[in-house]
């Protein structure tokens, strides 16, 4: 794991713009980035979870499913009313085009929702999980630090293969299409390589990298728990 050694200076509280530190987790399609998450939450963090936001605009009602179905037509809804995952992905995979088009509509009601759910954090802590976070041209300037959950391309086959039960290609073409470790690693404030290792050693790294950015204080986020070891 490698990490910045300067602690990041937050807005104090009771200013004007108090808030607490704000965290963009990222990582590659199954490398573990929902596990890491997961552990912030229990050290005290506030989640924003953009797929789980996405997911929520794009289900039955969602605010998203009609500017969907204007701009793909009425095949893009499922019969559940839902946008059809499957038949968007196979879309966004064969054309570029059609996955800017929905991107356009998802990307600004996302930051809207993301946003409003940062402000109702407070002073918290906030971890932004965002899958997509080194292609964005906006998301690095909008946190304080940037944690990379890493691990080899090989070890993010085999487990999204065991979990979704996709075939290798499809999940060689997914990670084809995200940035590369390298592009990942080259934003990151600290990088977690989740290869080879338990969940307890996993967890005792995400605990370093949040003991070091709250000067080793687990209270720093606002009222948070810290998890017990």
């Amino acid at each position: 794991m490698t990490a910045s050694d300067a602690t990041p200076q937050v807005p104090q509280a009771g200013g004007p713009a108090a808030r607490g530190l704000h965290i963009g987790l990222t990582g590659g399609i199954g490398s573990g980035k929902s596990t890491v998450a997961r552990r912030l939450v229990e050290r005290g963090a506030v989640l924003v979870d953009t797929d789980a936001i996405a997911r929520a605009l794009t289900a039955p009602g969602g605010a998203a499913l009609p500017a969907i179905a204007q701009e793909f037509g009425a095949r893009a809804i499922g019969a559940d009313g839902a946008m059809d995952r499957d038949w968007m992905r196979a879309r966004a995979f064969a054309d570029p085009a059609a996955k800017a088009r929905l991107e356009a509509i998802l990307h600004p009601l996302i930051g809207a929702t993301a946003r409003a759910q940062a402000a109702a954090a407070g002073s918290r802590t906030v971890v932004f999980d965002v899958p997509l976070l080194a292609e964005s041209g906006h998301w690095r300037a909008r946190v304080d630090r940037v944690l990379v959950v890493d691990c080899d391309e090989q070890t993010q086959v085999q487990r999204v293969m065991a979990r979704n039960g996709w075939p290798e290609e499809a999940v060689r073409r997914v990670i084809a299409q995200q940035a590369t470790r390298e592009q990942r690693r080259a934003i990151a404030d600290a990088v977690v390589l989740n290869d080879g290792i338990s969940l307890a050693q996993l967890q005792a790294e995400v605990d370093r990298v949040w003991d070091r950015w709250h000067g080793g204080d687990s209270s720093a986020s606002g009222g948070g728990r810290a998890a017990a070891l």
